[in-house]
């Protein structure tokens, strides 16, 4: 695609805030889930919204100066590790930080082994015909979790109005995106998410002034209940960041980390899952090279850019608790408004950073409805999706070897095919993906050994 800005490029200051705090609100409410589905899976208040938000800025930060300036996308909170975070609150804090800091280290022993055998191997096993389904598969497999909040009410019923008001968000978006001066196409998800806001509390001022509670899809109390106008520490708030919980925990000796056998059942914990968000990590830059132009993988190399995925995580989830990986959302943002330009990445993370301090707007994003970020999420998940099928317009589907692997990646990957290995899961993505690579690698062979027979 064309783009208005390029890697290197630098808008003005004054539309790189307005650039930046787009591409913030596409991230956002996946970066604060994590910490909430954690908390509520296990009923604690281990982790912190607020520093989940200033860890993702802060691990940003890190892969950008790692990737030399050259890749534009967001870290955020990793869905992959809610299930190995769930298992370390019962290690407390510091449980936590142990287990991002191993699933850094395997992000650096992997850069260190692609530094010295180079990335013909990750070539060889992922190749576009793999690569390009495995991306769509992304997208796609996020459908329902966007359907899910366009038609789910604050209550969590059925809703037609919150159906309504994501698709007047979707559609005010589209219109942005393709109609709206070139001023509004580079900032269509901001007009979207304030158009479906203001939906949203007309339809809400309307049901509390006739009792309807049905029309109600807006949740102001966060605001009511932490905002207070009279006090001025009402407005700045110091996140609750995971590195001082766990300071406090080993100070008072209330560390439930107490032996090595504890680091041991952490580590099973973490490791295993990091190799999942690699193989993801590979399909986002694909990806993103697909949409920005340019093979991140060999520039600036795949080692870089896993090493910086890798610290970043271990520098977020110092601060915020939740391990980071690259959003697939930055990616969609990036392709619908043609801005590639890493300073508005840094000026996103720079955002993350200050406003996680700011209670008012943490307690107004949770006041967003999720119909609303649902609508939004309709058109960053479905070009993620539609990136991967571009990929696939270099495959040749008339040969059965590459159709074999693409509906192989596409059936498991969209049927939710999970392997559980007692605490270990393997998500879905990750499995397809793993099924396409050993397909690939065994018809592969088959199709060498017969076009070396023909050759004789």
């Amino acid at each position: 695609m064309k783009l208005v800005y390029d890697v290197n490029e630098r808008p003005k200051f004054s539309k790189n805030l307005v650039f930046g705090f787009q591409q913030l609100l596409a991230i956002i409410a996946a970066t604060m889930l994590v910490p909430v589905l954690v908390n509520a899976a296990t009923g604690t208040e281990l982790l912190s919204q607020a520093a989940a938000l200033f860890g993702a800025g802060i691990g940003t930060l890190v892969y950008i100066l790692f990737t030399k300036r050259k890749s534009p996308v967001f870290l955020g909170s990793s869905f992959a590790f809610i299930s190995p975070l769930i298992g370390a609150t019962a290690f407390g804090a510091f449980g936590i930080i142990i287990g991002a800091v191993v699933a850094g280290l395997v992000y650096a022993v992997i850069a260190l082994v692609i530094h010295f055998v180079g990335t013909k191997w990750v070539e060889k096993l992922l190749p576009p015909v793999v690569i390009g389904p495995t991306v769509a598969l992304i997208g796609l497999s996020l459908c329902s979790s966007a359907i899910s909040n366009v038609t789910t009410a604050p209550t969590g019923e059925y809703n037609l109005i919150c159906i309504l008001v994501g698709l007047i968000t979707f559609g005010v978006t589209v219109l942005a995106s393709v109609k709206g001066t070139k001023g509004m196409k580079l900032i269509p998800f901001i007009i979207g998410i304030a158009a479906g806001y203001i939906a949203g509390s007309i339809f809400t001022v309307i049901g509390n002034l006739t009792d309807t509670a049905y029309l109600e899809i807006i949740d102001y109390s966060p605001i009511v209940n932490n905002f207070k106008p009279i006090e001025f520490a009402s407005f700045i708030a110091l996140p609750k960041f995971t590195f001082v919980e766990a300071f406090d925990e080993i100070m008072n000796g209330t560390s439930a980390v107490k032996t090595f056998a504890d680091v041991i059942s952490i580590v099973v914990l973490f490791a295993p899952v990091t190799f999942v968000v690699f193989a993801e990590h590979i399909a986002d830059h694909e990806n993103l090279s697909s949409v920005i132009g340019h093979d991140l993988i060999k520039d600036p190399g795949l080692k870089r850019t896993v090493l910086g995925d890798g610290i970043g995580s271990i520098a977020g989830a110092l601060f915020g608790g939740c391990p980071n990986t690259t959003y697939g959302e930055s990616v969609g943002c990036v392709a619908i408004t043609g801005n590639a330009s890493v300073s508005t990445t840094v000026m996103t993370a720079f955002m993350a950073i200050l406003l996680s301090f700011c209670a008012p707007f943490v307690a107004f994003v949770n006041t967003i409805p999720t119909c609303v970020i649902g609508g939004i999420c309709i058109a960053l998940y479905g070009f993620i999706a539609v990136s991967g099928l571009k990929m696939l317009s270099k495959v040749d589907l008339g040969e059965s070897e590459n159709l074999y692997v693409v509906s192989a990646i596409l059936v498991t990957g969209i049927g939710g095919l999970v392997l559980n290995f007692g605490s270990v899961e393997i998500s879905s993505i990750a499995t397809a993906l793993i099924v396409g690579i050993i397909i690939k690698l065994i018809v592969g062979k088959k199709k060498d050994a017969k076009e070396e027979t023909i050759e004789k």
